[in-house]
């Protein structure tokens, strides 16, 4: 089992070396929403003194909303392990048996996206919830003991399509004294996630002998900020006015940060940015099929400044209509 679970990590190592290379973490375009997931893979339960357990599996699916790097998720698991070991039986006597310790657990899990506008963006995560367990490898009853559960949770994600994610990721999984085991688990789970509302293709532009000339805007914010300021509605009120005046145009919204924050950060919050202006758009009469956005994180500075310096004019969404 030692060597199974080595392997294991080395598996998962191998995704999460790869991500911290730099060419992986180029930004693309990507939106917040609700998603559905599958997921199975194999358990160990870890063997203690009561029981020797063999591999197992595990199974469920989830339900979740993704805030561009933040995601909060319920999450329904299933596992069971077969195993032996000497178990007490409730006259008092011991005796050995081979057996199945079965485990249900609903569980709410907070992630973090490192790179949510990359190809592949490594995550973290944790969970409590509730579990309802098998007491003992011959309890007599299925799930019958109701207990506390929490997990730890490292991954890797890759977004193989428009709205399709594949993860895959390792945990460690626990709950509280169960009966006669204590219960430990490392799984290792592969997933397949489908979030909704992604942005619809960008129609075809109608053939102009004189195209209209590209326009360009761009708004402000406070620092560690997303929200606008009113002068910032202002401007996209105008924007949105240019917008209906010419009837058909693409409009590009391009969030920004400064260097006073980490590099993925500064990723996830130049995106926050970027929807917030096309949503306010949106608000404004603007229809979102003809709204890109995308996010350049501190890698495409206004004004030039020295790392860790708080320069309000590179907190922008810089909008062009064309």
């Amino acid at each position: 089992m030692k060597q199974a679970l080595l392997g294991a990590v080395a598996f998962l190592a191998v995704p999460l070396t790869a991500a911290s290379a730099q060419s992986i973490f180029t930004s693309g375009p990507t939106y917040p929403g609700f998603y559905v997931g599958a997921e199975g893979g194999l358990n160990w339960l870890l063997n203690n003194n009561s029981y020797s357990t063999d591999t197992g599996f595990a199974v469920g699916g989830k339900i979740g909303y993704d805030f561009v790097g933040l995601r909060v998720e319920l999450e329904g698991l299933y596992r069971n392990n077969r195993g032996s070991g000497a178990v007490q039986y409730p006259n008092g006597a011991f005796g050995f048996v081979n057996g199945q310790i079965n485990q249900v657990s609903a569980m709410a899990n907070v992630l973090y996206d490192f790179a949510p506008g990359a190809t592949i963006t490594p995550y973290v995560g944790a969970g409590v919830g509730i579990a309802f367990v098998d007491p003992s490898l011959a309890s007599g009853c299925t799930l019958c003991g109701t207990q506390f559960a929490y997990q730890g949770i490292v991954g890797v994600g890759y977004n193989v399509a428009p709205g399709w994610r594949i993860d895959l990721d390792g945990r460690y999984y626990g709950t509280t004294n169960p009966g006669q085991y204590t219960n430990n688990n490392i799984s290792v789970m592969l997933g397949l996630t489908y979030k909704f509302g992604q942005p619809e293709a960008a129609p075809a532009p109608a053939p102009s002998p004189a195209p209209a000339a590209a326009l360009s805007f761009m708004v402000f914010f406070d620092w560690d900020r997303s929200d606008l300021s009113a002068q910032a509605m202002t401007t996209l009120r105008q924007v949105a006015a240019t917008y209906k005046e010419r009837g058909n145009a693409r409009v590009t919204a391009t969030g920004h940060a400064d260097k006073s924050g980490p590099d993925d950060y500064n990723m996830a919050l130049s995106l926050r940015r970027a929807n917030t202006v096309k949503n306010a758009l949106v608000g404004e009469g603007v229809p979102a099929s003809a709204i890109f956005v995308s996010g350049r994180g501190e890698a495409q500075p206004l004004v030039q400044t020295a790392d860790g310096v708080r320069e309000p004019q590179n907190r922008r969404v810089e909008i062009v209509m064309q």
